[in-house]
């Protein structure tokens, strides 16, 4: 399996093995060329991050990637910010 970005150098070479499996994770969606905000997100998610990293391989876009096989009610951006709505009509 074929898992570097050829636009991206290797991020996750370390010398001896990985003690955090989230970071790890992580390091392999960084490495496939996925933004590091979704890498980040989708380290600390039930997705199965081998099944990700095929479909980059197989040239599937990760942002693609990652909605096809993303949980249902992930949240790919964070919630906007929405503005209070004016009170109108108050009496006092």
């Amino acid at each position: 399996m074929r898992t570097n970005h050829p636009l991206r150098p290797p991020v996750c070479r370390l010398d001896g093995p990985p003690v955090d499996v989230v970071a790890w994770r992580r390091c392999r969606l960084l490495e496939a060329g996925f933004p590091e905000a979704l890498a980040v997100r989708l380290a600390n998610a039930a997705v199965d991050v081998h099944a990700l990293l095929q479909l980059v391989d197989r040239g599937c876009p990760p942002e693609l990637a990652a909605r096809i096989l993303a949980p249902v009610g992930f949240r790919f951006e964070p919630a906007p910010q929405r503005a209070p709505i004016p009170q109108t009509g108050t009496s006092g």
